[in-house]
C-alpha cells in the first residue's frame, strides 16, 4: 500500500512514499546532500551529521536528513507541504561546523594518503571547508589494528562514521569489530586485537569514506586518476559480480566492485577483490611442446600443426574447465564434435541434467531470496561457494526467514535448522509452497545426484542450483555436455582436449593438448600447450549460477604470444581441414545466438519452464560441500602469493591450539 505525502525540496513540489528518509527523497529528486555515515544498504547512524538539513515547519535548528522519515513532518498551519531546505544558509552554516570538527583531528596526510583522489573527505572539504581553523589543541593520535593482510589501518584518520562496523556486523556477520570509549576516547577497534575471519572483509575499504581503511596490497602502487578503468565480470565463483578491472599499462592494479542490485547489490568478495596478483604469476606466455618426455618453448605453427597431427583421425574428448569463456566453450564443441568426439564441461561429475534449463539452473533468480520466507540449503555452504550469495541469505534471515540445511553443519554466519547430513534427511523434509531450496554442486556429485535433484525440485516449485563453476551454466547452455557424462566423454579418447580444466586427472597414454592461461595441473600433463588469455583479458560472455548472461570486457592483453580463446581454436581449425565458420568473435557470436537465443539477453534471467525431473531412489551417502579451501579452487587463486598467505591463515584459525581444562 503506497502512502505519498507531498513535500517541497530547495523549492520544487514532489510525491514521496512517507517511508523515506529525506536524504532518500533529496536523492530521488536529484539533489545530493553530503554524508559520511550513512549507506543505503547499512542501518541508520545518524552520527556523521554532514547530512543536515533544513526542515520547516519545524524548530529553528537543522535536522539530520539521513534519521528522519518523510512521514514524520508537518505540514504549515494552513495546510501547504512541508519544505526542506538543502542549500539555505542555516544549513550551509551548520556543515561548515560539522566539517570543522571532523578536522580538529584528522592529519594532514592527504599527500601521502592511498584515499587521495577519491576521498569523500577530501571532496567535501571543498565545499564546505574553511581555509583555517580555531582550534590550537594537539592532534590526537590513535594506534592502527591489525585486520589481517588484506586491510591496511591508518586510524588516526578514522571519523568515527562506524561504516565497518556496521558492515561487518549486519552483512558479513561477524562481530569482530565495534567502537570503545567516549568523547574524544572513542576509537574503532577489533575484539581482543582480533584479524578479520570473513571472506567479504574487503568490502569496508570501499565504505571508508577517509583513509582509515585502504587496501594493503594496493598501497601506494597507483593514484586512481592513473588508471584505465573497464566494467567486467568476476569468475572467481558462479555468482557473477559486476566488477571493475582497474589497469595501468597491461598489469591489473586493483579490483573493485560495481553495484548491480539483481546479482552481488555492491559487494565482492575478498577472492574477486585481490585475486589480481595470480594474474601476473605462472602464467603460460607462448606455446610448448612435449619432447623426449620434457616441454620446450614453441612458435604458434609449429604447437598447432603438431596439436592438429596428433587429433587427426583419432578419437577425441574436449574437457571445458570453470573459468572458460561462453565463446571458447562453444567454439570447442563445434571443433570436437565435427571431427566426431565429444565434449563435457561436468568435469567434477555433477549429475546436472542434460537439456533441461531448469533442471541444470532453476526457475529463481538470486535477487527473489531478499524476499524469501523459507530457505532450504541442500549440500551446499553459500559462505564459501559463493559468500556475496550467503550475505544475501544473511539479509533474508535479518528479516525474518527460516533457514534449514541438509548437510555438513557449518558456520554461516546467521542461524539455521540442522536436519541432518544424508539423503534420509532429504527424503523426510518438508517445505512450504514459497520455500526457496538451493541445491549446492556437492549434492550432485554422487552416483544419485539426479535423484537427489528432483527430490530437492519437489520440495517447492522454486528451486536455485548453486553453481560453483563461472563456465558451467553457459557450457551447459551451448551443449558442450555428453549423455553419460565425464567417464563416457573420455572413454577410450586417443587424445583429450583440455579447455583449462585444471582439476581432472587423466590416465596416462593419452595425448593432451592444453589450451589455459596458467602453468597449473592440466598444463603439468600436457604434451602441447597453447597458451590462452585470462578473463581480463578478453571480450567474453559468461552465465551466471540463475542463467544470466553478462559481458566481461578485456581490460588488458594477454602476456606475450598469448592469444583469446577463440582465436587459438578457429586457427587450430584450420590447420586441420575443418574450419570454423568465423573470422571474428562478432560472427562468432552471430552463430551462437543463432543456436542459443537467449543468450542474446544480455543481463536478464530468461523463465526456465522445462519437464520436472523425473523421481529417482535416492541412495545413502553423506552431503559433502564442493569446496574444501576457498581461497584454492581456481589456478588463478592457486597462483596468487596473497590467496596461498589467506588459505594458510584460515587453516590456522580452524586448528587453534585449545588450552587444556
Amino acid at each position: 500500500m503506497s502512502d505519498l505525502r507531498k513535500i517541497i525540496i530547495d523549492g520544487r513540489e514532489v510525491e514521496v512514499e512517507g517511508a523515506l528518509t529525506l536524504i532518500q527523497a533529496c536523492e530521488q529528486v536529484g539533489v545530493e546532500v553530503p554524508r559520511f555515515c550513512y549507506h543505503e544498504r547499512l542501518s541508520i547512524a545518524g552520527n556523521c551529521r554532514m547530512c543536515l538539513v533544513e526542515v520547516q515547519p519545524g524548530p529553528p535548528k537543522p535536522a539530520a536528513s539521513c534519521a528522519m522519515q518523510v512521514r514524520d513532518m508537518r505540514p504549515f498551519p494552513d495546510g501547504s507541504p512541508p519544505q526542506v531546505s538543502t542549500n539555505s544558509p542555516m544549513v550551509k552554516k551548520a556543515r561548515e561546523g560539522v566539517m570543522e570538527f571532523l578536522l580538529i583531528n584528522h592529519p594532514l596526510d592527504c599527500p601521502i594518503c592511498d584515499q587521495g583522489g577519491e576521498c569523500d573527505l577530501q571532496d567535501q572539504a571543498i565545499a564546505y571547508g574553511v581555509d583555517f581553523s580555531r582550534f590550537r589543541e594537539p592532534k590526537r593520535a590513535v594506534e592502527d589494528l591489525d585486520l589481517g593482510p588484506l586491510v591496511e589501518t591508518h586510524m588516526t584518520r578514522c571519523i568515527s562514521c562506524t561504516r565497518c562496523v556496521r558492515f561487518t556486523t549486519e552483512v558479513a556477520g561477524i562481530e569482530q569489530m565495534g567502537q570503545t570509549g567516549r568523547g574524544e576516547d572513542s576509537e574503532i577497534t577489533s575484539y581482543l586485537g582480533e584479524t578479520l575471519d570473513s571472506n567479504l572483509q574487503g568490502n569496508i575499504i570501499d565504505l571508508c569514506p577517509v583513509g582509515a581503511l585502504v587496501s594493503r596490497p594496493y598501497a601506494f602502487t597507483a593514484r586512481p586518476w592513473e588508471l584505465s578503468k573497464t566494467e567486467s565480470i568476476d569468475v572467481m565463483d558462479a555468482l557473477g559480480s559486476n566488477i571493475r578491472v582497474d589497469t595501468k599499462g597491461r598489469e591489473v592494479m586493483r579490483i573493485l566492485p560495481r553495484n548491480h542490485d539483481g546479482v552481488n547489490e555492491e559487494w565482492i568478495s575478498d577472492k574477486t577483490r585481490f585475486v589480481y596478483d595470480g594474474l601476473r604469476k605462472q602464467r603460460l606466455d607462448r606455446p610448448y611442446v612435449r619432447e623426449n618426455g620434457k616441454l620446450r618453448p614453441a612458435s604458434w605453427p609449429e604447437a598447432l600443426s603438431a596439436a592438429a597431427a596428433a587429433m587427426k583421425d583419432k578419437k577425441i574428448a574436449g574437457l571445458i574447465g570453470d573459468l572458460a569463456p561462453v565463446e571458447g566453450a562453444f567454439a570447442l564443441r563445434q571443433l570436437v564434435e565435427g571431427l566426431g568426439g565429444k565434449v563435457e564441461c561436468r568435469t567434477d561429475n555433477a549429475r546436472l541434467p542434460v537439456g533441461n534449463r531448469a533442471g541444470y539452473v532453476g526457475n529463481v533468480a538470486v535477487e527473489e531470496i531478499d524476499s524469501a520466507k523459507e530457505i532450504i540449503l541442500i549440500g551446499a555452504n553459500p559462505r564459501d561457494e559463493a559468500p556475496v550469495l550467503n550475505a544475501r541469505i544473511r539479509k533474508a534471515w535479518i528479516k525474518g526467514a527460516t533457514v534449514k540445511v541438509i548437510g555438513q553443519a557449518v558456520d554461516l554466519t546467521y542461524d539455521y535448522e540442522h536436519l541432518g547430513t544424508g539423503r534420509d534427511a532429504l527424503a523426510r523434509a518438508r517445505a512450504g509452497d514459497e520455500a526457496i531450496v538451493i541445491v549446492g554442486q556437492g549434492a550432485l556429485r554422487e552416483a544419485d545426484g539426479l535423484a537427489v535433484l528432483a527430490a530437492a525440485q519437489a520440495l517447492s516449485g522454486r528451486m536455485l542450483v548453486l553453481h560453483t563453476a563461472a563456465a558451467r551454466v553457459g557450457a551447459m547452455d551451448v551443449g558442450a555436455v555428453t549423455d553419460g557424462g565425464l567417464a563416457t566423454a573420455i572413454d577410450g579418447a586417443e587424445v583429450i582436449f583440455n579447455l583449462g580444466a585444471d582439476e581432472v586427472e587423466i590416465d596416462p597414454g593419452v595425448f593432451v593438448i592444453y589450451q589455459g592461461s596458467h602453468g597449473d595441473r592440466g598444463a603439468h600433463r600436457a604434451d602441447v600447450i597453447l597458451p590462452s588469455a585470462a578473463y581480463t583479458e578478453e571480450n567474453a560472455v559468461f552465465v551466471n549460477t540463475e542463467g544470466r548472461p553478462q559481458l566481461a570486457m578485456r581490460a588488458g592483453f594477454p602476456p606475450g604470444e598469448a592469444k583469446e580463446n577463440w582465436a587459438i581454436l578457429r586457427a587450430l581449425s584450420a590447420e586441420l581441414d575443418a574450419t570454423l565458420p568465423y573470422d571474428s568473435l562478432a560472427q562468432l557470436r552471430q552463430k551462437l545466438v543463432a543456436e542459443v537465443p537467449h543468450l542474446a539477453q544480455i543481463d536478464e534471467v530468461p523463465e526456465n519452464t522445462d519437464e520436472p525431473l523425473p523421481k529417482e531412489p535416492l541412495g545413502n551417502a553423506e552431503f559433502r560441500t564442493a569446496i574444501t579451501d576457498f581461497y584454492l579452487t581456481n589456478p588463478i587463486a592457486r597462483a596468487s602469493e596473497l590467496m596461498a598467505e589467506l588459505s594458510a591463515n584460515a587453516k590456522a584459525r580452524r586448528d587453534k591450539a585449545i588450552a587444556a581444562e
